[in-house]
């Protein structure tokens, strides 16, 4: 977070040296304590918070951070409104940039009750993570994967538009039938995923805990921080990207998802393979 403000005033300071020759600033006595400004969050609604500066004379500078000091935002604006979409604690940080230089005010601390409702309106949000309680993924054995093209399913017109996701009965090539492991959604504080997976040949297990994006309008999910996504059987190698998925179905009960075969081992054209799961019991 501080790196910004200091290519800020880097900046500024070139400016000031470039322009020293021909006009003579003056320097200005102004501590932290003294800038004028308002941190209010709205009343019923304390995700929103208004950032006000009263300093007209000065360049406005803001950022905002959670409770694990990860920054979450930064604008130049004198004034704006800002939403804090998860329950928490927040500190908002003000530095107004004079002629003199940078005043950094002492930072202002926020506190958000609950998480925002309208923010997370969309059912698919709840389907997916149960909302601050969180939700277990496992892969479903009845019908554990599949394969689909390209357009499959948002793009019935599309010439890559075909499925295949058969039952396990009958099947069973597909993946040894055991525990995979699974794979846990929350929206606590954040957007956070958590995996635990089951190696191919043996028992043991690797967990790793990351955070996720849902852009639920492109049908798309992305994990962040090394998580990949929960699989079963020996595909790993057949695809390139395990951190990147699409979201084929959505359901209380079902969830498929997507990763692109991208370099089959068995010369196998692109395609998608749909790992299936079930809310774990």
């Amino acid at each position: 977070m501080k790196n910004i403000k200091y290519i800020l005033i880097a900046l500024f300071g070139l400016m000031l040296t470039s322009c020293q020759e021909e006009y003579s600033f003056p320097n200005v006595d102004l501590q932290g304590d003294q800038l004028n400004f308002t941190v209010t969050q709205t009343a019923g609604n304390d995700n929103e918070v208004i950032l006000q500066s009263m300093e007209p004379d000065y360049i406005s500078y803001w950022s905002y951070a959670d409770a694990n000091g990860n920054q979450i935002g930064t604008s130049n604006e004198d004034s704006l409104s800002i939403i804090l979409p998860f329950a928490g604690s927040y500190q908002v940080f003000y530095t107004a940039y004079t002629k003199g230089g940078a005043v950094e005010a002492a930072p202002v601390s926020v506190e958000v009750s609950s998480n925002d409702e309208e923010y997370f309106s969309e059912a698919e949000w709840d389907i997916l993570t149960n909302g601050v309680d969180g939700k277990t993924w496992v892969l479903d054995m009845a019908s554990p994967i599949g394969w689909a093209g390209l357009d499959y399913p948002y793009n019935e017109s599309g010439a890559d538009y075909w499925n295949w996701f058969p039952d396990y009965a009958g099947n069973e090539w597909v993946m040894k039938n055991k525990d995979w492991g699974e794979m846990t959604f929350n929206l606590d504080g954040g957007y956070n995923v958590e995996v635990t997976q089951t190696a191919l040949n043996a028992s043991e297990k690797t967990t790793s805990a990351g955070s996720f994006n849902y852009n639920i309008n492109d049908h798309k999910i992305r994990f962040n921080g090394g998580v990949q996504l929960l699989f079963g059987g020996d595909y790993y190698g057949d695809v390139s990207n395990w951190t990147s998925m699409n979201v084929i179905e959505i359901t209380e009960n079902s969830l498929r998802l997507a990763v692109i075969r991208d370099q089959s081992r068995a010369g196998e054209e692109i395609a998608q393979i749909v790992f299936h799961y079930k809310p774990k019991e």
